[in-house]
């Protein structure tokens, strides 16, 4: 690697790093105020209130990585053009070292982007969901205040009758209105939690198990003893959640062995590699914008950052809404940039120049 390009590597990686690390604490900071509850509440440490919070955080890096860092490489061509070291590169013939900083620095992202959507947020997920379910076996087994209503999780509220030394629950609630289609509705004599590993059980004896559908039609089960494992009143009602907490190294190799590639997983994958195509694109029109040097001065300028903030709004508003799937926006946004960086780098005859 050329020294010129190590510098402009430097200089595009340094205020990306800077920033994501500042909008992280924040974002993790955020998490904890919003997740407060489970030390209020639910009677847990400020540890699990941390844990908690940072492991909500690798889908919202996802979301706020490729702004980074385009602003990184944004605020690195604004400097260089202001110092007039742009103009240096370009009239010393130092276009090829911009064009290989401006591909690694987009490929190292792209990685980084790749590893967050396909590991560590599956990984996070799973352990969401067991710390989820911890939390709640234990409200149940022993934080629970007895004729009181707590909400576990977002649509699941569950009140006891009292609690005996032995751990043993009476009068069990529980009422789990998740699924718009069917309200679940749990109701228990006694109670009891068990553990199998990381798997937690709820004991159910003497009671019933009662369904209301969005219809109004009403059904009920009856039972001596009901086993309900606490996860399911922790999940998220989501179809595909379980490919959420499955990386995508294990759910190619699951589909190869099985042979059942549906449609649904294949969307789901293409979604996961789509944040890396908005990284790339974010990097072509950046250095397209920003990476010839002009001598114009415009009386009103706008603040790089809101530049780059407004294209990741118009990407994330077209990656929403194309019926091409996630990555539309990503691809729009590197087409753009490439052709604006021909026309712009495109040898012009000498009459034009004249013009120009």
């Amino acid at each position: 690697m050329q020294r010129l390009t190590r510098y402009l590597v430097h200089l595009f990686v340094r205020d990306a790093v800077i920033l994501f690390g500042v909008v992280c604490v924040l974002l993790w900071l955020v998490n904890c105020l919003r997740s407060f509850d489970v030390v209020a509440v639910k009677g847990q440490n400020l540890v699990t209130l941390a844990l908690q919070a940072l492991l909500t955080m690798p889908p919202l890096a996802l979301t706020f990585a490729y702004v980074c860092i385009g602003i990184g490489v944004a605020r690195a061509l604004q400097a260089l053009q202001n110092n007039r070291e742009l103009h240096i590169i370009h009239t010393s013939h130092g276009l090829g070292s911009l064009w290989r900083a401006t591909g690694i620095v987009a490929a190292g992202g792209m990685m980084f982007v790749l590893l967050l959507s396909n590991f560590v947020e599956p990984y996070a997920n799973r352990r969401v969901n067991v710390l989820a379910t911890s939390i709640a076996a234990d409200l149940v087994s022993s934080t629970l205040k007895p004729k009181r209503f707590t909400q576990v999780t977002p649509g699941v509220v569950l009140l006891i009758g009292g609690r005996s030394g032995n751990g043993e629950i009476s009068d069990f609630f529980a009422d789990d209105r998740r699924d718009a289609r069917t309200q679940r509705t749990y109701v228990a004599k006694s109670a009891r939690v068990g553990r199998s590993g990381e798997n937690y059980m709820l004991e159910l004896h003497d009671g019933s198990l009662q369904y209301t559908e969005s219809t109004g039609q009403f059904s009920q089960i009856s039972f001596a003893r009901y086993d309900l494992s606490v996860e399911r009143l922790t999940q998220t009602a989501e179809e595909n959640y379980r490919f959420r907490e499955q990386d995508s190294a294990s759910a190619v190799i699951a589909a190869l062995r099985s042979g059942q590639w549906t449609p649904e997983l294949r969307a789901n994958l293409l979604e996961r590699q789509a944040p890396a195509l908005a990284v790339a694109g974010i990097c072509a029109l950046m250095v397209a914008l920003l990476g010839f040097p002009s001598g114009r001065r415009s009386r009103f300028t706008v603040p790089i950052e809101a530049l780059v903030m407004l294209l990741a709004f118009a990407e994330r508003g077209v990656s929403s809404y194309s019926p091409l799937g996630p990555g539309t926006g990503g691809v729009v946004l590197i087409l753009t940039g490439v052709g604006v960086i021909v026309a712009r780098a495109w040898p012009r005859s000498p009459g034009q120049a004249v013009q120009a």
